[in-house]
């Protein structure tokens, strides 16, 4: 055989044996990091789950906070994030005490009205985490408030809503937004808050609340800048996550009442691409 292609011939071989080699290592680099990875999450998922078992909603909101800060490539992050976000919300219509609340004694004059004005907050929020089935409240008595201020943003390229405190998220929401990419872009304040608002359409005769017609579902919180968007309930729920709307964003019904119950008039929303 020729000696030239004797060598030509050994020379690919040490190259394909070369490139055999570095695929080799990279996928047991990538094993390994995978590896070094899911140990960790394991035990903090394992450590998590014990302490919801336990009622201590604290130290498993802890332990979901370590994966998604440190972890934020875990192959099931999402989930991760979703029971982040359940432990959230039980903990804001909760009684626990945090960094976030306040406790305060009633004096003669305070109205549950009055104390979610003082203290930017919902009476709703203030009735649920106080277990108030009235609107009575009684001089002397201690309630527990929450007094961070919430914000909202809606990033309509992945049609999810973050309801944050600060720049903590403390859920995530899939949301329906404007078809066409028409709902607008900006920042915005929580204007009105109305429970089972009636459809005012253009050219046409009211919708009522009850009606299966309504779009507007069970909660609207409309914007300031423009009366015509804000953010509703939907009678359809099969397209949230998809932009189908007239310019609103959509959430499902049982998460636009959560929402509702959660942040006051006021809030800033910020609504980008």
């Amino acid at each position: 055989m020729n000696q030239k292609l004797i060598l030509g011939v050994i020379a690919a071989l040490i190259v394909v044996g070369g490139s055999i080699a570095l695929i080799h290592h990279k996928s047991s680099a990538a094993a390994k990091d995978s590896d070094d990875t899911s140990v960790p999450v394991n035990q903090l998922l394992q450590q998590a789950s014990q302490d919801e078992a336990q009622g201590d909603l604290l130290k498993a909101k802890d332990a979901y906070d370590q994966i998604v800060s440190n972890y934020p490539d875990y192959d099931n992050i999402q989930d991760v994030q979703d029971k982040l976000g359940k432990i959230n919300i039980e903990l804001i219509l909760s009684p626990a005490q945090m960094p976030e609340t306040t406790t305060y004694e009633i004096v003669p004059g305070d109205s549950l009205g009055k104390l979610a004005k003082k203290f930017n907050t919902t009476v709703q929020l203030i009735k649920i985490a106080n277990n108030i089935k009235s609107d009575v409240i009684r001089t002397g008595e201690k309630l527990r408030i929450w007094t961070a201020p919430f914000n909202i943003l809606v990033n309509k390229s992945q049609n999810v809503l973050f309801l944050k405190t600060g720049e903590e998220v403390l859920k995530i929401y899939h949301v329906s937004t404007g078809k066409d990419n028409i709902t607008p872009v900006g920042t915005f304040k929580i204007a009105t808050k109305i429970e089972n608002p009636v459809w005012f359409r253009a050219n046409g005769a009211p919708i009522p609340s009850e009606s299966p017609d309504n779009p507007l579902g069970s909660r609207w919180m409309g914007f300031d800048v423009d009366v015509h968007y804000g953010i509703h309930g939907t009678i359809h729920p099969e397209d949230i996550g998809k932009q189908v709307t007239e310019g609103c964003v959509r959430l499902k019904n049982e998460d636009v009442e959560e929402l509702f119950n959660i942040v006051p008039a006021g809030t800033k929303v910020v609504i980008q691409n």
